[in-house]
């Protein structure tokens, strides 16, 4: 049986399975950089006025004379322009990528739904929408789909369940359509009808598909264009300098994220912003988010560290319980086994 059960609130779905397995596709899609002519001059002033590269300076703490603790004080961390080594690559589109996510931002608000959403909801909860989308991302990685598919299949699902009641026999129905919609809007080749009616094992008929798909479509009035955590996500990566660990275990955060319903108070924006803060501190054992994050996130660290500590707790948990879909998938060599890496402890210890 693979749909949502009556019986004790259990939902038991079909484990996917005959599907190719394949390399991840992460951070496919680029967005253009622009070239930020203010902070260059920023930079050439920086140097005029200290002396030094415009980049963050390491200050011996030892023996400081006064003139070096005045120099230090003036001093503070430039913001790097990293936009400047796109600007002749016509497909990065930097003269206009501060405008297409200054849009983002604006935009974003509007693809997020009502925290308590499940409250109007009589017959699912948010353990089932947990369940759902934990088997989901399975799914999606058995069909080696693009990053960007995964996010908004959780967007299409969240929003359509805002809007429309839904008894529980229905709901794997709904995650399986979210996810052909999302692969419609964002894949090049698109999983056919036949291939979601094989994973839920048989649950539903091609025309239950089909009208589920243009009940969710006419519910969303055919609006797939909002912004979701995957759009900031490569940005704000960019900002970090990050490298390929930085990058897997972010992701590995933000996907943990995307099972918790809890999480549904935080926008996109900030979501991206706190699993990339969260990956570094993870990774490199103390507290680190630049000025460059700062200023391409619009975040400071202090507005990270509720949503940061969330994550944190996700991934203590991560291997326990009987949600471990994401712990597994990147528990495997495709994804360099990030989910191996110590959660950094030290956020929550130092709660005040």
């Amino acid at each position: 049986m693979d749909h949502i059960s009556d019986e004790n609130n259990q939902t038991n779905f079909v484990k996917p399975t005959n599907f190719q397995e394949g390399g991840a596709v992460m951070g496919s899609r680029k967005f253009g950089q622009e070239t930020r002519h203010n902070r260059r001059a920023l930079s050439v002033i920086n140097q005029n006025l200290v002396g030094a590269k415009a980049y963050p300076c390491v200050v011996n703490k030892r023996g400081l004379s006064e003139e070096e603790i005045e120099m230090e004080d003036i001093v503070e961390e430039p913001v790097v322009d990293i936009d400047g080594s796109d600007a002749k690559n016509p497909l990065a589109v930097v003269d206009y990528v501060e405008d297409m996510y200054a849009y983002y931002r604006k935009m974003e608000t509007f693809s997020c739904v009502s925290p308590n959403y499940m409250a109007q909801q009589s017959d699912i909860n948010e353990k089932m929408r947990a369940i759902l989308i934990d088997w989901l991302i399975e799914v999606h990685d058995k069909f080696d789909l693009m990053g960007e598919t995964l996010f908004l299949t959780v967007n299409l699902i969240d929003r359509f369940l805002s809007q429309q009641t839904v008894v529980r026999k229905k709901l794997q129905l709904v995650g399986l359509v979210a996810m052909l919609l999302a692969c419609k809007y964002e894949e090049v080749s698109v999983p056919v009808v036949g291939d979601l009616i094989l994973i839920s094992d048989k649950a539903y008929s091609r025309k239950e598909v089909l009208e589920m798909e243009r009940l969710m479509l006419n519910t969303m009035q055919f609006n797939m264009s909002f912004p979701t955590p995957y759009v900031f996500m490569r940005r704000f990566l960019k900002a970090a300098q990050s490298d390929k660990k930085v990058e897997l275990l972010s992701f590995f955060l933000i996907e943990l994220a995307l099972v918790e319903y809890e999480m549904l108070k935080f926008q996109p924006s900030l979501l991206a912003a706190a699993a990339i803060y969260t990956a570094q501190c993870s990774l490199y054992g103390f507290k680190q988010w630049s000025k460059t994050c700062e200023w391409h996130s619009s975040y400071s660290e202090d507005q990270l560290l509720e949503c940061s500590r969330l994550m944190v707790g996700f991934h203590q948990k991560a291997a326990t319980g009987k949600l471990t879909g994401v712990h597994r998938k990147y528990c495997t060599s495709k994804f360099d086994y990030t989910a191996k890496c110590e959660p950094a402890k030290f956020l929550v210890e130092t709660l005040p």
